[in-house]
């Protein structure tokens, strides 16, 4: 029978530098030396005990894997394995990338698991702080200091940077969680309560397209671009008043959603004005494909722009949680 360890760890030096090391044991048992990258005996002492702390709350390994992976690898990881399509749409993916140029700037060089509430929050000031700049021919133009809800999206992708970390047994814990935005973001994440009479107004102006779009929408609440453009025909099914969603965000990724009167009319309708291809929404740019975009007013005048403008926004809103309208 093994004799018992007199002591958990223990700080020594070593002859080959000033640098403290620590030596402690697993929950197995083994013995583990690792530096403690500091000089000082306090802090020496400091990383030993949240070593050992992490080693009774069974997180050890996964402490370690965050202090040896850099944050710019785990960024470029994050950005090949889970932003581009199909997992999240485009426009998502681009706006990540965005986000993880200025979050690399910042961070690119620490390890994911060194990275605190503090410095994130720190993080966050300093880019409130920061004017956008323009590059023209004659130069660099600086103009207004950065919109809060430009800096919120960088804390958004960074939480779920950090949440997909968690999963992977990166990190014990999303440090996110307990950030607070510096200061207060008007409008974002505020519900639209659509009046009955503005959506009529907006469907008036609007293409036969647009307008069963607008009401698809506000009486069944589908996101735009990942679940309603690239829905095929055989998904609908209007003898029991239902579509089939392939990749929702339900648990088992599949959903059956009901429809009401004027939805079913409006996919009805759309059947009719798609022609005979499989898809709902097909692109005229691409005969074999699906429509894209709802971003392109060239063609219309000015009041039919406007109210399509409105008309696109209030899709944008309806697949984030939009209210249905009051009539």
């Amino acid at each position: 029978m093994a004799r018992p360890s007199k002591h958990d760890g223990s700080i020594y030096p070593r002859k080959d530098g000033k640098v403290l090391w620590m030596v402690y044991r697993d929950r197995g048992g083994k013995r583990i030396r690792e530096s403690t990258f500091t000089e000082d005996w306090q802090e020496a002492q400091k990383k030993l005990r949240e070593r050992l702390q992490s080693r009774d709350d069974r997180i050890l390994d996964v402490v370690r894997k965050g202090e040896q992976l850099q944050f710019s690898d785990w960024a470029d990881f994050f950005l090949e394995n889970y932003s581009k399509p199909p997992i999240r749409a485009e426009k998502t993916h681009e706006a990540n990338e965005r986000g993880c140029l200025h979050l690399k700037q910042a961070f690119g060089k620490r390890a994911v698991g060194d990275i605190t509430v503090d410095d994130i929050e720190l993080y966050l000031r300093k880019r409130l702080q920061t004017r956008v700049q323009v590059r023209t021919a004659g130069g660099v133009i600086e103009k207004d200091r950065l919109k809060p809800a430009t800096v919120h999206q960088e804390l958004r992708i960074l939480r779920r940077m950090m949440n997909v970390a968690v999963r992977k047994k990166l990190l014990p814990a999303n440090p996110c969680a307990g950030v607070e935005f510096p200061v207060k973001v008007k409008g974002l994440f505020r519900p639209h309560y659509m009046a009955w009479s503005e959506q009529q107004r907006i469907e008036f102006q609007a293409p036969e397209y647009l307008r069963n779009i607008i009401r698809i929408i506000s009486e069944t609440g589908l996101r735009v671009y990942k679940e309603l453009m690239p829905m095929k025909k055989e998904q609908v099914d209007l003898q029991n008043a239902v579509v089939w969603i392939p990749d929702s965000k339900t648990p088992n990724g599949i959903a059956e959603v009901p429809l009401t009167d004027l939805a079913r009319d409006a996919f009805r309708e759309q059947i009719r004005i798609a022609g005979p291809g499989t898809w709902l929404f097909p692109s005229d740019a691409n005969p074999t494909g699906h429509q894209k975009t709802l971003t392109r007013l060239s063609q219309l005048n000015d009041d039919s722009a406007f109210f399509m403008g409105i008309a696109r926004d209030k899709a944008h809103v309806c697949s984030g949680g939009f209210q249905k309208p009051l009539r």
